[in-house]
């Protein structure tokens, strides 16, 4: 979970234990945590499910609070000596770029509960993370010394997200997805790593299965810079559901525009699924995703959060409570600005069965031989889908044809609520009494609660009051 500036607003976990189905939520004061130096931003939050210890990851610190939000223990992370030319880092061989004093901006923290530690990745040395101890904060490992410790170069806080998959016998697996800035070469955009039980040992963050050809990763094709100079992959979300790990992304591509005009840059959001057991990635399939509200299209994702169904949710979507999946997603209005997305903004709802099904029709019409592989990122040249007599279930996980697969046709998912003034930038859902609500925040720190009797259709938007101070992001 992203956060900004340097006051934690914790509104938005705690209201969850506040507010009820109906009716607004009373003034009150919600307890904060502040940090001394105002340039020391929280860029992530992780809570630990067993002990409710939050854990913040900010520039140049990673904290440990109580669940009611008193420090207990602060971990420097920086600032230091770097260059982000530097590659490999000054600290694994000299480095002939001029070094300043670089602040570490933290770009992911995961908590792997299975080894009760904490992984916090910076942007200091092209990447790398430390292993914390989830108790004290006590770095138990560092890996820095081979290429695969080097996980991003792009200094952004929200440049990568990961997903930890736990296997029982073996050891866990993190799915790392990141934008690469221009530096195909050095990292790949998707990657799923070896997470050792041994945080020293050599094998740490090493790709789960490498050869001569093939290797858990993709790598966007150096070519696909020389037609869209600035392409990247934006990484907003990402989880596992089932045998498989999903990532929500923002990608540009060019569509042309009319008859004699020039193809027009546009961003889309895409949803990117692989199978959790797919060393080589052969599973990976990625589909526009979006929404349309009264004719409108949203377009541009800002944030989402998957979650079980309410059993009344549940009942009016014809799903198994407390089993199938719901997505809650916040787009932007439009494709055309990335960074400054328009503040009209729609709050949409999938079913997580029913995007499954999207993509088994997509596999299944691409082994007909219908189509192309369709993905920008492969923009350079059409491959055509090969035809291939193969059974396609539910629990498909790819050949090393027709791969890597995307789609055009958008999946749209069910409007619930849009707001045309203060732009949602954040979602989260929890289920009280049965019934499935869920929190947005806005740019200018409002939070909106959405959710009533069976909604999509017959649920009601509360505004929550409280001491909304700072941005929830």
């Amino acid at each position: 979970m992203a956060v900004g500036r340097y006051c934690l607003f914790f509104h938005l976990l705690l209201s969850l234990a506040s507010c009820c189905c109906g009716g607004s939520v009373v003034n009150q004061e919600y307890r904060t945590f502040k940090t001394d130096n105002p340039d020391w931003v929280f860029n992530h939050l992780v809570v630990d499910q067993r002990t409710g210890s939050v854990y913040l990851g900010a520039v140049n610190r990673i904290y440990k609070l109580s669940s009611d939000l008193q420090p207990l223990i602060t971990h420097q992370t920086g600032p230091d000596e770097d260059n982000p030319n530097c590659y490999p880092p000054r600290i694994v061989q000299p480095c002939n770029e001029p070094l300043r004093l670089t602040d570490n901006v933290n770009k992911m923290l995961l908590i792997d509960q299975g080894e009760r530690r904490l992984i916090a990745c910076g942007s200091l040395y092209q990447g790398i993370c430390k292993l914390l101890r989830l108790e004290d904060l006590f770095k138990l490992g560092e890996p820095f010394h081979k290429k695969e410790h080097y996980l991003s170069g792009v200094n952004d806080s929200g440049s990568v997200f990961g997903v930890i998959v736990s296997d029982q016998g073996s050891d866990a697996k993190l799915f790392v997805a990141t934008a690469v800035d221009g530096k195909p070469e050095y990292f790949p955009t998707i990657s799923s790593r070896l997470l050792a039980s041994n945080a020293e040992a050599d094998e740490m963050f090493s790709f789960v299965f490498h050869d001569e050809f093939v290797a858990s990763l993709i790598k966007i094709p150096s070519d696909t810079f020389t037609v869209i100079p600035d392409f990247d992959i934006y990484y907003i979300y990402g989880f596992s559901s089932g045998a498989f790990v999903y990532f929500l992304t923002l990608q540009p591509e060019l569509i042309n525009t009319g008859p004699g005009s020039s193809r027009q840059q546009v961003y889309t959001s895409k949803l990117v699924r692989l199978c959790q057991a797919d060393t080589t990635f052969n599973s990976y399939v990625e589909m526009p995703i979006g929404c349309v509200r009264d004719g409108v299209e949203y377009r541009l994702l800002q944030a989402a959060h998957l979650t079980k169904a309410g059993p009344v949710l549940a009942r009016s979507l014809g799903i198994q409570a407390d089993q199938d999946d719901v997505l809650f997603a916040v787009f932007s209005k439009g494709q055309k600005r990335r960074s400054k997305a328009p503040d009209e903004s729609v709050l949409c709802m999938f079913v997580l069965s029913s995007i499954n099904e999207r993509i088994k029709d997509r596999l299944q019409s691409c082994y007909r031989g219908e189509g192309f592989l369709d993905l920008a990122w492969l923009k350079v040249k059409d491959i055509p889908c090969v035809p291939a007599p193969v059974p396609i279930d539910d629990s498909f996980c790819g050949l090393d044809i027709n791969a890597p697969l995307g789609g055009s046709t958008l999946m749209q998912g069910i409007p619930l609520f849009s707001e045309d003034r203060d732009r949602m930038s954040s979602v989260i859902s929890y289920v009280y009494n049965d019934h499935s609500l869920v929190f947005v925040g806005t740019k200018s720190g409002k939070l909106k609660k959405v959710g009533g009797a069976g909604f999509p259709q017959g649920g009601r938007v509360d505004e929550v009051q409280g001491n909304v101070r700072t941005q929830v992001v």
